[in-house]
């Protein structure tokens, strides 16, 4: 019979209402709609390796390194530092690299920076280079406009051909396999 009138119940005071539509869940995205843009994420610290570690193996990454300690292998990443008392013995290879410490074989970089205590005994493949005075470095020094490209490369027998021969046991000659072989 009686029924209750929203007329005299207290409505959200002005200002309320865009709260509380601010901590509603968003509405589902409709077809045609643009993609909110993500925001962008933040850069991760490099990876540290201390003085006290000694790494026997290959070591990639697409973000920063820096070494204090000794690797024997090779290194890829985006910016590696290797530092003053670090000892790297493998191919770099890396946009950026700063030198101080010591490498062993080849560094391959966009940017190649030798500091004043760095000693490098191989060949720099580079884009750009910077020397220090009192840097040591033994080898060559190359410049390319893609040096992160170039490298190793392996070479395959092209199609149809054998590849390299193998060696032949003492006392055979060339020919079917067991021509010229002694007999029993």
């Amino acid at each position: 019979m009686f029924s209750k009138s929203r007329i005299n119940e207290p409505g959200p005071k002005a200002g309320e209402a865009e709260k509380a539509k601010a901590f509603e869940a968003p509405a589902a995205p409709r077809p045609g709609d643009s993609p909110l843009p993500t925001p962008p994420r933040a850069k991760p610290p490099a990876s540290m390796l201390s003085s006290d570690l000694v790494v026997t193996g290959n070591l990639k990454t697409t973000g920063d390194i820096q070494i204090e300690g000794t690797i024997d292998g090779d290194i890829s990443a985006h910016l590696l530092t290797v530092g003053e008392n670090a000892t790297v013995r493998g191919e770099v290879v890396a946009d950026d690299v700063v030198i101080n410490g010591r490498v062993i074989g080849r560094v391959r970089g966009l940017k190649v920076r030798l500091t004043s205590t760095a000693r490098v005994e191989g060949d720099i493949i580079h884009k750009t280079i910077a020397i220090e005075s009192g840097a040591h470095f033994e080898g060559s020094v190359q410049r390319q406009d893609d040096p992160l490209n170039t490298g190793k490369r392996v070479q395959s027998a092209p199609a149809g051909q054998a590849a390299q021969p193998q060696a032949r046991p003492q006392g055979t000659a060339p020919g079917k396999p067991g021509e010229g072989a002694p007999k029993a």
